[in-house]
């Protein structure tokens, strides 16, 4: 217990002194340099910790990992790109890319649609704030607490046993037997399932970002084509849709690069079992339980390589935003 809150106490007085010793530390440093390049050097200055730490921290690690990725299982020999022609030419990674493909599209899709088709609903009510505060709630649960959530929720026990699992409890109840929801032989049902229960998630997120965006759209445009008589549906897909396409590009471009990395869910609701491997989940398996270091940092390079063009193309569309304004 002492040793605890001697720690305490140094975090809470030791990163307070840290952060005043640098504040400081560059004050003094900047002394030195002549008053005309003292706007120039002080930003950089105040940069270089978040620097140093996204060095450390991110790329230092990437580098190490796409290494790692040239090297055999115990990193001692030179392997070429021999790990990621296994990956490519192995049938249960090829699998993973599949799901990962329908939880990109399917995944994207759903919580864009659901996201615009709550927030111009949810726009047109009275109990606005509300109806938004529990639509985003879910957003505030960890990824690993919804799967074991909707886990519950799905978990099926054989006709005759009693049934634990909320939804086929339910429908025990009037009669109707259980059915084996995320757990049927047609295995691409599976992997939908799952990607039901980040929609439920991720749904709020979208609506929010949508509903600021909708918001913002001048209402005098609105009234102008009602004035020329034109009807809600018309005046939606002409003018409200088109002004909310690049906030819709945004959250897509978000919601993408998720189902990439999608891993928590599909780790706690079903291990990568029953044809629900993703990516993530594969490099785990072959870090953590088969331990090959090699395999597992090329797995890790795909997915990067399969990300950072997203990033640099939401990066690129922010840039164009902010040349505009």
């Amino acid at each position: 217990m002492t040793e605890k809150l001697l720690t305490a106490v140094i975090v809470v007085i030791g990163v307070p002194g840290v952060l005043v010793g640098y504040i400081w530390g560059t004050e003094q440093v900047l002394r030195l340099f002549p008053e005309r390049l003292k706007p120039t050097v002080r930003p950089w200055l105040w940069l270089a910790p978040a620097l140093g730490f996204l060095g450390l921290f991110l790329v230092y690690p990437t580098i190490g990992t796409i290494i790692r990725s040239l090297q055999d299982k115990f990193g001692k020999e030179w392997v070429g790109i021999a790990n990621y022609a296994w990956f490519f030419g192995n049938d249960d990674a090829l699998s993973a890319l599949k799901n990962n493909l329908l939880w990109l599209v399917f995944l994207t899709l759903f919580v864009v649609g659901i996201g615009l088709l709550v927030a111009v609903l949810v726009d047109r009510v009275r109990y606005e704030s509300f109806a938004k505060s529990v639509i985003f709630v879910p957003l505030a649960i960890s990824m690993v607490a919804a799967g074991a959530i909707w886990l519950n929720m799905w978990l099926y026990k054989p006709p005759g046993e009693p049934q634990t699992g909320t939804l086929n409890a339910a429908i025990g109840v009037v009669g109707v037997g259980p059915i084996p929801w995320s757990q049927v032989t047609d295995f691409s049902v599976n992997t939908f399932m799952l990607i039901i229960v980040m929609t439920w998630m991720w749904s709020g997120f979208a609506m929010v970002i949508i509903s600021a965006a909708l918001k913002g759209i001048n209402p005098e445009l609105m009234e102008a084509a009602r004035t020329d008589g034109a009807n809600e549906l018309q005046i939606f897909r002409g003018i409200v849709f088109p002004l909310l396409v690049p906030t819709l590009v945004v959250v897509a471009t978000t919601m993408i690069i998720t189902a990439l990395k999608a891993f928590d869910i599909v780790y706690t609701m079903t291990g990568g079992q029953l044809d629900t491997n993703v990516i993530a989940n594969f490099m785990y398996q072959e870090m953590f339980n088969v331990g090959n270091y090699g395999r597992a940092s090329a797995v890790a390079v795909v997915l990067l390589i399969a990300i950072v063009p997203i990033m640099f193309f939401n990066i690129g569309r922010f840039r164009a935003q902010e040349a505009v304004r």
